[in-house]
């Protein structure tokens, strides 16, 4: 993977922001990144817990990502951050099915825990996987921000810093899903399902390392809220400027209004 230097470097409270030249540049500095985390758990842990974010931005970062040689997957127990209730996991917008296209066909993970929308019972979901995160306590995230500042799906509405719970349902709110429907995993906004499962911002935070990368001129928005703006669940992002090991990998699309 070629290196490309950053455009410019900034920092918003304690977060730390790259800028880049182009989607793929962002994606590859935030693969970069990933990887040499994994390497230092490698070096550190006998396994250790990954959270991987879905959604258009991921994609190159995963293809980068999953690219690099020598990473010690075997070691990586995985998690994903959300997933559609109803959601059949052949669905071309479940995420698991996703994690599965982009991640588990290409690499060897020593376990991955998935969220079962389609479980008959989904607040037993919602406990087991909380279990499951705390027993592992994952040190590394991949991450997105949503149109709307959103971090997985806690949406403004939904979005709460002191949420007592890890693993919870939550309603999708309109922009958040025609999102969704714009970049093109449903035919139309009507098809987009009202509720999900999250994992919760306070769940994010107890990861010692977050890396994020927001690409497209859709996100420049949402990026100029979470750098500049009052730190408030009106744009649930905004509490990464408080996470002390957080990096924001941007194309100069989404860092446009910058």
């Amino acid at each position: 993977m070629a290196t490309t230097t950053a455009l410019q470097r900034l920092k918003a409270d304690s977060l730390n922001i790259e800028i880049y030249a182009d989607l793929k540049s962002a994606s590859d500095a935030a693969a970069r990144e990933a990887a040499q985390a994994l390497v230092n758990l490698d070096k550190a842990c006998s396994a250790f817990g990954v959270i991987f974010a879905t959604g258009s931005s991921q994609i190159e970062t995963l293809e980068a990502l999953t690219a690099i040689p020598g990473l010690p997957w075997n070691k990586v127990i995985g998690f994903h951050l959300d997933e559609y209730i109803g959601m059949p996991a052949d669905h071309p917008a479940s995420f698991r099915g996703y994690l599965q296209r982009h991640l588990l066909r290409k690499v060897t993970l020593k376990e991955f825990n998935e969220i079962d929308g389609t479980a008959p019972n989904i607040d037993e979901i919602c406990r087991q996987y909380a279990l499951n995160l705390q027993k592992t306590a994952p040190q590394l995230c991949l991450l997105g921000v949503g149109e709307n500042g959103h971090l997985a799906f806690n949406d403004p509405d939904e979005a709460n810093f002191n949420d007592p719970q890890d693993v919870r349902i939550v309603r999708l709110d309109p922009v958040c899903r025609q999102q969704q429907a714009s970049e093109g995993w449903f035919d139309s906004l009507e098809e987009v399902p009202e509720v999900a499962v999250t994992v919760t911002i306070p769940a994010l935070f107890r990861v010692p390392k977050l890396v994020l990368t927001v690409v497209g001129s859709r996100k420049a928005t949402a990026v100029e809220r979470l750098i500049e703006g009052p730190i408030s669940t009106n744009c649930p992002a905004t509490i990464l400027r408080r996470h002390s090991d957080a990096t924001l990998y941007l194309d100069q699309d989404a860092a446009a209004n910058l």
